[in-house]
């Protein structure tokens, strides 16, 4: 599958532990960068494409993610809106299984192919990261449900490991919660004119917080017992959002070539 589908407005990039997608109809698509597993379903009677992370035979591991084919693949489905699931540590001691609406982010990965423009310079815009009017109609549906939830800004690292107690230290002088996925996605998002937005869930405290352990087990734990809510949030999200996309995202490529 390679050209767009007929009134397909959002596509959804689901993390660990989303599996909401798996009983939905599933199709390939091919992309300069490999192919790529898309489900498709209806929700709230708009047309939503799903793309998991970390599906295949084993679990993809964050730093060897395929971003590029991933958001490649929404663009050439005809998507113009991503909404991204995200599971995160926090370093502000929000409680486990709440939610974080991110407004900003700052980068730490290393090794992950972060453009398209391997060719030519292009610098893209991102001083405003985060779609505006995807991050409202998140808002209001986590406040419509009454769940818990603040604004922040996400530090991506590398991983796969978990970040040391002197690497918190020094990131939570400057962002709220770190986790391992959400870039280089919402910078391909942007070189792509999509507009993109994250729901992060609060998984766990990030290392040196408590005493505790960091596991992988608490992650997905936490996000299984979420799945309801986090599929609510988005149909509620997806059903807010109107047909014509009224921000600037479209824009970021502006004055961006050289």
């Amino acid at each position: 599958m390679e050209e767009a589908i007929e009134n397909l407005e959002i596509a959804v990039l689901g993390g660990v532990g989303f599996n909401s997608y798996q009983e939905f109809e599933s199709h390939p698509v091919r992309t300069p960068y490999g192919e790529v597993t898309a489900y498709f379903t209806t929700i709230k009677g708009k047309r939503v494409a799903v793309i998991p992370r970390h599906a295949g035979e084993n679990h993809i591991p964050p730093h060897r993610i395929n971003y590029r084919a991933n958001i490649w693949a929404v663009h050439a489905i005809g998507a113009k809106r991503v909404i991204s699931t995200n599971s995160v540590g926090s370093m502000r001691g929000h409680p486990v299984g709440s939610f974080i609406v991110l407004d900003d982010f700052i980068d730490f990965t290393r090794n992950r192919p972060s453009t398209f423009y391997d060719d030519r310079t292009i610098h893209v815009d991102v001083s405003e990261p985060y779609c505006p009017e995807i991050r409202t109609a998140l808002r209001d549906a986590l406040e419509k449900k009454g769940l818990s939830y603040t604004e922040g800004i996400y530090a991506c690292t590398e991983g796969p490991r978990f970040e040391t107690r002197a690497e918190i230290r020094m990131m939570s002088q400057f962002a709220d919660v770190v986790g391992m996925t959400g870039v280089p996605e919402v910078i391909l998002a942007k070189e792509l004119s999509l507009c993109y937005a994250s729901l992060a869930i609060i998984t766990n405290q990030a290392c040196g917080m408590t005493t505790q352990k960091l596991t992988a087990d608490e992650v997905t734990e936490v996000v299984g017992k979420a799945q309801d809510s986090i599929f609510e949030i988005i149909s509620d999200t997806i059903e807010n959002l109107q047909a014509v996309r009224g921000c600037r995202c479209g824009f970021a490529k502006e004055g961006a070539y050289l």
